[in-house]
């Protein structure tokens, strides 16, 4: 595979085919495996829950979710 092909996806500018990201994990002797599930709404009714939130509220939850990106990426970029 293309140099060029593993420095995109790393990037984050293409995402691989599953045929690619096959090819990819056997690189490193690992396998994917594809397993169907019940669908979980999880994430709708979190979703539900933050449409009916007030503007106020929705704002205090998105500085809550900044920072704790942010403290995630800050912690990366201490590991790297």
């Amino acid at each position: 595979m293309p140099r060029f092909t593993v420095e995109r996806i790393e990037a984050g500018t293409r995402q691989p085919s599953l045929i690619t990201l096959s090819r990819l994990l056997a690189a490193v002797d690992l396998e994917m495996r594809i397993r169907l599930e019940d669908y979980d709404d999880h994430d709708d009714v979190l979703d539900a829950n933050y449409a009916a939130m007030a503007p106020e509220q929705q704002a205090v939850v998105d500085a809550r979710h900044e920072a704790t990106v942010a403290a995630f990426r800050d912690a990366q970029q201490v590991e790297a």
